[in-house]
């Protein structure tokens, strides 16, 4: 009784990530903040149904889903990254760097400074 309860938390909260991401995803104006909603649908939604399988596999069928653990991890870490490469190209594409505030270093915004020329001969 108490192994079903607890699947079953994981699995309808990430029903409700999943349900909050998707509403957000449509209610939110601009593209920045809609950036938000389904990066957390997919880390907190589809990560706790990953882990309600993982529990249900582990208690009630007895062996240890391991593929389920890699797409988790997998999704943890990907989903935050690809927000980020997202982001950066957003700001590349509609804000010039002067419409930014500053950002209280010597160099300025990193996505808008060219990289240093390591490939120079000296």
């Amino acid at each position: 009784m108490i192994q079903d309860i607890i699947i079953s938390v994981f699995i309808v909260l990430g029903g409700v990530f999943g349900l909050v991401g998707s509403f957000g995803l449509v209610k939110l104006q601009d593209a920045m903040q809609r950036l938000h909603a389904p990066t957390k649908a997919t880390t907190l939604g589809l990560g706790g149904v990953l882990i309600g399988s993982m529990i249900y596999f582990a208690l009630v069928d007895g062996h240890f889903s391991f593929h389920e653990l890699l797409i988790t991890l997998f999704l943890f870490i990907t989903a935050p990254i690809t927000a980020h490469f997202m982001a950066q190209t957003y700001l590349r594409m509609h804000r010039d760097e002067a419409d930014l505030p500053p950002s209280g270093r010597p160099v300025g915004w990193s996505i808008y400074q060219d990289p240093p020329d390591f490939s120079a001969d000296d």
